[in-house]
């Protein structure tokens, strides 16, 4: 996929990955950025930053009538969504003592935030023959999240969901991506280590912390090759590979993995 000329819908994109996807887009050459995010300062800030390319607006992405009225007007000012990334993600640090509330928000935003948008945008695509999906998954989607049990089903759930879409929609012109980066230089991941969580440690011990930037740059030579992992840690791909070929040693590594993170020998 090209991005010259494309409007294109980008969520979370008050800061960190999605931020870094809209500035990105609108260098590309996009004619139409929409900046979608919870908290609306923040995507009118990116948005001012764009410029007349970009439009904010404020999305609860776990609430399917939210997306569905945002699309809804998009398709209505611009006519079609040429590309829709279903970017925005939390975590909870949480593990056997997450109660309900917090597995239930963390499916909302990693999981049906995905579904609510394929619903949504896709029939528009199928009737126009074309339309791109790029879904961030998170290498957690592929590998496990240390400590954080409903990030690490909910990310898994995001890349079956991904492949389904590309499964279901492929041959009727519909292009799907799952982006699955370790770890970025985020609020999130700074949050984490300034907070000493050891699944933070993990992710930072566990290849190079990118900048947001570098993972845009990995997603649009993804989009232009119509990947269906991009993976701006490459590595990522070696280590789902060990996963599969051997899942026992795989589960002994990544528990050395966590012990050396709690006593601090892993920490980076």
């Amino acid at each position: 996929m090209e991005l010259s000329g494309a409007t294109v819908v980008v969520t979370g994109a008050g800061r960190g990955i999605g931020a870094a996807l809209a500035r990105r887009f609108a260098a590309e050459g996009a004619v139409a950025v929409v900046v979608a995010d919870l908290d609306l300062a923040s995507a009118t800030a990116v948005a001012d930053e764009l410029g007349a390319v970009a439009t904010p607006y404020r999305v609860d992405v776990s609430s399917e009538a939210e997306v569905a009225g945002m699309v809804s007007d998009v398709l209505d000012r611009f006519g079609h969504i040429d590309l829709f990334c279903s970017n925005a993600g939390i975590t909870t640090g949480a593990g056997l003592d997450a109660d309900p509330g917090v597995w239930e928000r963390a499916w909302g935003v990693n999981v049906l935030a995905h579904i609510h948008a394929a619903r949504a945008v896709v029939p528009a695509m199928l009737s126009r023959g074309s339309g791109y999906l790029l879904n961030t998954c998170s290498a957690a989607g592929l590998l496990t999240a240390m400590d954080d049990a409903p990030y690490a089903v909910t990310k898994h759930a995001a890349v079956a969901f991904a492949e389904w879409l590309s499964i279901t929609y492929g041959e009727e012109g519909i292009r799907v991506s799952a982006l699955c980066p370790q770890g970025v230089d985020t609020d999130m991941l700074r949050g984490g280590l300034e907070a000493g969580h050891r699944g933070a440690r993990v992710t930072a011990a566990s290849g190079r912390v990118l900048s947001a930037g570098e993972v845009a740059d990995a997603v649009v030579d993804g989009l232009r090759a119509e990947r269906f992992l991009i993976l701006p840690h490459p590595e990522v791909a070696t280590y789902e590979q060990r996963r599969a070929n051997d899942r026992e040693r795989w589960l002994a590594a990544m528990r050395k993995l966590g012990s050396a993170a709690s006593d601090g020998s892993g920490a980076t």
